[in-house]
């Protein structure tokens, strides 16, 4: 009887794998007076993570533009995708240039602090993330889902569980995601598929030149 009842407290603390479904967030842009437009761009802005496997895809959509980046990172490719003012801008990736991509999160560290609160229905455990460059921003993350792709976002590769509320740092804009759902459903393969037309299309060295990553 005690093994059974241990057999049942260790299945009821079990952590969740998540190999494939989607995390979706509302996106903010946490600024001061100077930034007030960027932030009115990204009124009513969403992102969404896919995930399959290996494979991953972001979406960030808002009244500025669209952005997507899809990573294979088996095969070591993968595509960032631009859509502003007309313009789409396709910037091609393989996984030394994904590395380079991600080389800001090398050597992140996450200390826990004693908050926590309820999102998207689990439970989450804050963290105060800080980077080599010194720039240290919050996390919110549940441990009671592991991430199975470590490699979708370099951000978040050492972090203990799944991010669903953190922001983003670039310069002294700060964008807010916050996890609405986080779902186990079956992704589509084609939402993994690069398009083959439709697209300018650029290196990852010409977008560095150009301004896009």
């Amino acid at each position: 009887m005690l093994i059974l009842l241990l057999c049942g407290c260790l299945s009821a603390n079990a952590q969740k794998i998540l190999s494939e479904g989607t995390v979706m967030y509302d996106v903010s842009v946490q600024t001061g007076s100077n930034q007030a437009k960027m932030a009115d761009g990204f009124d009513g802005a969403t992102a969404v993570v896919f995930i399959k496997g290996r494979q991953s895809r972001t979406d960030v959509k808002s009244a500025i533009g669209n952005y997507s980046t899809i990573y294979d990172s088996k095969a070591g490719i993968g595509v960032v995708l631009r859509e502003f003012g007309g313009q789409k801008l396709m910037i091609r990736m393989n996984r030394q240039n994904w590395a380079d991509k991600n080389k800001k999160y090398e050597g992140i560290t996450y200390t826990k602090t004693d908050e926590t609160k309820k999102i998207a229905g689990y439970e989450c455990q804050k963290a105060i993330a800080k980077m080599a460059d010194g720039t240290s921003f919050s996390v919110y993350y549940t441990n009671e889902v592991i991430m199975e792709n470590k490699d979708y976002d370099g951000q978040f590769k050492n972090l203990p569980g799944v991010p669903l509320e953190f922001e983003s740092v670039d310069g002294s804009i700060r964008v807010k995601y916050s996890a609405t759902k986080l779902s186990f459903d079956p992704v589509p393969i084609s939402r993994f598929e690069i398009p083959r037309s439709g697209y300018r299309e650029m290196t990852y060295e010409e977008g560095l030149k150009a301004g896009s990553r």
